[in-house]
C-alpha cells in the first residue's frame, strides 16, 4: 500500500506551552515522533499552524506544511495537509505530535485493518486490566471503545461500557474485557476528506469525541488490538514521566 502519515502539531497548549518544541532527552518531542513514523512509513508530514515547528522540523531535515490556524480538530490539519502534499495514496495515517513512543507494532497493526475493504478508517485500543486499576477504568480522559465480532467500533464513551448490571463494580476489570481507545487514525484519502466536511452530530457533541461523528455518519471504524500502550505528553508532569522511560530505553 501507498502509505502517507501525517504529525498535526500545533504551539500553543494550555498545560504545556510550545509542547511540540520541548526537549525530551537531546531532541524535541516532534523530532522524536516524527523519527518513529519514518522508521516505517516513508512519507511523512508534519501539518502545523505555526513556523517556529516549521522551522524545528526542517532543522532536523524532516518535511512540515503550514496549515490554518483555525482547525478545530488535528483531522481537519491532516485533511489540509494532505491536499498539499499532493501524490497518490491509498491509506493516510494521523498520528499526534505527543506520541514519541509510537511503535512500529502499532502502524502494523493500524495497516492491517485495511486488508478488509469495508474499513473506512481505522484505530487501536489497548485492553484494561485489573493492575490498571478501576481508576483508570473510570476516568473519563480515558475513552473506552466496544466492537461488534468482527472487530468493528459500536460506540466510543468516556463512561465505563459496557456497564455490568449483575457483577459489583470492583470486579469489573476481572470480569470483562475492556477496550481503552488510543487516538492514533488511519483513513482511506477519500474517506479522510469526506469526514471534515460533515457537520457535528449529537452524540459528538455530548462525549466531546469526533470519532462519534463518524459513527453517526455511517463510517465504519476498525479497531486493532494492541498490548503496547502509547504515552502522550500533555503537561509538565507527562513529560517528566516520559523522561524517565525514555532512560529506561
Amino acid at each position: 500500500m501507498r502509505v502517507a502519515a501525517i504529525i498535526p502539531a500545533r504551539y500553543s497548549s494550555t498545560r504545556l506551552p510550545a509542547k511540540p518544541l520541548q526537549k525530551l532527552g537531546r531532541k524535541s518531542i516532534i523530532e522524536r515522533v516524527y523519527e518513529a513514523v519514518h522508521a516505517v512509513v516513508e512519507s511523512v508530514v508534519v501539518a502545523t499552524d505555526d513556523i517556529r515547528i516549521a522551522e524545528e522540523v526542517e532543522r532536523f531535515c524532516g518535511r512540515a506544511i503550514m496549515t490554518s490556524t483555525e482547525h478545530r480538530s488535528g483531522t481537519d490539519r491532516c485533511a489540509e495537509a494532505l491536499k498539499k502534499m499532493g501524490g497518490d495514496y491509498d491509506i493516510v495515517i494521523n498520528v499526534q505530535g505527543d506520541e514519541p513512543f509510537i511503535r512500529m507494532e502499532h502502524i502494523e497493526a493500524l495497516l492491517s485493518c485495511f486488508d478488509d475493504p469495508a474499513t473506512d478508517i481505522a484505530t487501536l485500543a489497548k485492553p484494561l486490566t485489573a493492575e490498571d486499576g478501576m481508576e483508570a477504568l473510570l476516568n473519563p480522559n480515558n475513552v473506552k471503545v466496544v466492537t461488534d465480532r468482527r472487530g468493528r467500533a459500536l460506540y466510543f464513551s468516556r463512561s465505563a461500557i459496557p456497564y455490568q448490571r449483575d457483577i459489583a463494580t470492583q470486579e469489573w476489570l476481572n470480569n470483562h474485557t475492556y477496550l481503552k481507545h488510543l487516538g492514533i487514525y488511519a483513513f482511506r484519502p477519500d474517506v479522510l476528506r469526506a469526514i471534515t466536511t460533515l457537520e457535528t452530530t449529537p452524540l459528538e457533541r455530548t462525549e466531546k469525541l469526533e470519532q462519534l461523528r463518524w459513527l453517526e455518519h455511517g463510517y465504519t471504524i476498525s479497531v486493532a488490538e494492541t498490548s503496547f500502550a502509547t504515552i502522550g505528553i500533555d503537561t509538565p508532569e507527562d513529560l517528566a514521566h516520559a523522561e524517565e522511560l525514555l532512560k529506561e530505553l
